[in-house]
């Protein structure tokens, strides 16, 4: 019987720089590249796409994204895994919709029914959704509105609950916007164009048959998720299973279900972890000159393995990472984050690494840091995710 082949963390490191499209020599010229360097970008702040964009192109302008979002419409944005914002390829669209997307609006639907009934909105909260969906669809029919326009236009959608009773950041909550979630991760809508500034999250609400000419396709979920695992292989194996649960945000049947459908390879990784790639993905992967690279706040790369002592000191992991496991903003040298980078008044782009960090690593990021802050060009960008390094 043949031994398992060994992957190592200087060959995963060097499949990041390559895949990640991170390292310089690696760097890809289309937004398409790009998002597909990665599976999906995450889309929570308004402004992470553009920064993992950037951190990944050759050359890259703000045009260049909100033309594939919005013009030809070959990115979507979609509320996905682990109920997160994610802008995926058209193409992947179906899969995502049959398969996380759909876990995610169930769970919202159970949601929005409880506390509509709870909060004294109505005794049948799923007769009253219904109404409220229907209503939705009635009124996007051809235009695209906004949260608070839908609102104001629609009795079916007035209700307001009280959330988190006696917390500093409770009190009485619009149901509306939980409606639109549902039905956005239902498939049934689509955020549309952005009312506001790139840094600034304002999406009009549009029906999906709409904004692609026809009905959404989608899989079913078994389906979905093993086109699924098999792009995040792709892109991020070899990875755990504990790895592709936690991205997923799915039970390990249905991972596992997955890694048997797509004929998924086993190998061994270091402190004695078994890993899987993709059956035809078995050929090492030769090393990378050393390289930096500057992430934003809950980028794909430091988002996309729960296990990750191949590229972060665990004694260092408490500087990056909140108690939830969220990225702040992210400075990577030769495939592993040392520090992170802030923004003073002024919008200048510094750095804040570990004080072991070599003098050629502090000039390759000093670079990267310059690049950043020449094409923000003053414009800062403010995160609700900070790497707890930045705030020391």
């Amino acid at each position: 019987m043949n031994a398992l082949r060994l992957i190592d963390d200087a060959e995963r490191r060097a499949r990041l720089a390559r895949r990640h499209a991170l390292a310089a020599p690696h760097r890809v010229d289309t937004v398409a590249e790009a998002v597909d360097a990665v599976v999906a970008l995450h889309a929570t702040e308004p402004a992470t796409p553009y920064l993992s964009l950037h951190a990944r192109m050759h050359e890259f302008a703000r045009g260049d994204y909100e033309r594939e979002l919005w013009d030809s419409k070959s990115l979507v944005k979609q509320l996905a895994m682990r109920r997160t914002m994610f802008v995926f390829p058209r193409s992947l669209h179906p899969a995502v919709l049959g398969a996380p997307s759909e876990r995610v609006a169930g769970t919202e639907h159970a949601k929005v029914v409880k506390d509509a009934e709870r909060g004294g909105v109505t005794a049948d909260g799923a007769a009253w959704l219904a109404e409220a969906r229907r209503a939705v669809l009635a009124e996007l029919g051809g235009k695209q509105l906004s949260a608070k326009e839908l609102r104001e236009r629609l009795p079916e959608l007035d209700g307001r609950v009280m959330m988190a009773e006696g917390k500093k950041y409770g009190g009485e909550m619009h149901l509306a916007p939980r409606v639109l979630t549902w039905l956005g991760a239902s498939g049934a809508l689509v955020r549309a164009r952005n009312e506001s500034h790139w840094r600034v999250n304002r999406n009009l609400w549009a029906r999906t048959d709409d904004w692609f000419g026809g009905p959404a396709d989608r899989t079913g979920a078994a389906e979905g998720y093993a086109i699924l695992v098999r792009e995040y292989l792709r892109a991020f194996g070899p990875a755990t299973e504990t790895d592709v649960v936690w991205w997923f945000g799915a039970t390990k049947s249905a991972i596992r279900a997955a890694l048997a459908e797509i004929g998924a390879a086993t190998v061994r990784l270091e402190r004695d972890r078994t890993g899987y790639v993709l059956p035809d993905d078995l050929d090492p992967v030769g090393p990378v000159e050393p390289w930096a690279a500057l992430l934003p706040a809950l980028d794909p790369t430091p988002m996309g393995w729960k296990e990750r002592e191949f590229y972060l000191d665990p004694a260092f992991a408490g500087a990056i990472y909140d108690t939830a496991g969220n990225a702040g903003t992210t400075a990577w040298w030769d495939g592993e984050i040392v520090g992170a980078y802030t923004q003073d008044e002024a919008g200048t782009v510094g750095l804040v690494v570990k004080p072991d960090t070599p003098l050629p690593a502090r000039e390759a990021l000093q670079a990267q840091a310059d690049r950043l802050g020449e094409w923000l060009d003053g414009e800062r960008v403010n995160s609700l995710y900070k790497s707890p390094i930045t705030k020391a």
